[in-house]
């Protein structure tokens, strides 16, 4: 078992699960851009999902983790760059978006 964490620990992607089931297969960089994403996913933490690459994120759902995936490729892309436009979020979603920052630490 060993044999296999290196390869694990070295993938470039993980897999986020929202609550109501769907998968996100996201860079591994891009998903560390949230505190809370890192945390889970260092191999010194001892968290599960360090080893399997996938974060059950029970606190949100498919339509607001596909948004937050979005942000964090956004986020990523233009981490360097000044004057980025707003990212577009529908007003409907700010509410839950907020409380996804805040539980993400993004």
């Amino acid at each position: 078992m060993d044999d296999l964490n290196p390869a694990v620990e070295a993938s470039p992607f993980v897999t986020l699960v929202s609550s109501d089931g769907f998968e996100f297969h996201v860079r591994r960089s891009a998903a560390c851009i949230s505190g809370t994403l890192r945390r889970m996913l260092d191999v010194q933490s001892n968290f599960s999902e360090a080893t399997s690459g996938v974060c059950h994120l029970v606190n949100l759902n498919g339509v607001v983790l596909s948004k937050v995936c979005e942000y964090l490729y956004y986020n990523e892309r233009h981490r360097d760059v000044k004057g980025v436009p707003d990212m577009e979020i529908p007003s409907e979603l700010c509410l839950e978006l907020v409380m996804a920052a805040d539980y993400l630490d993004v």
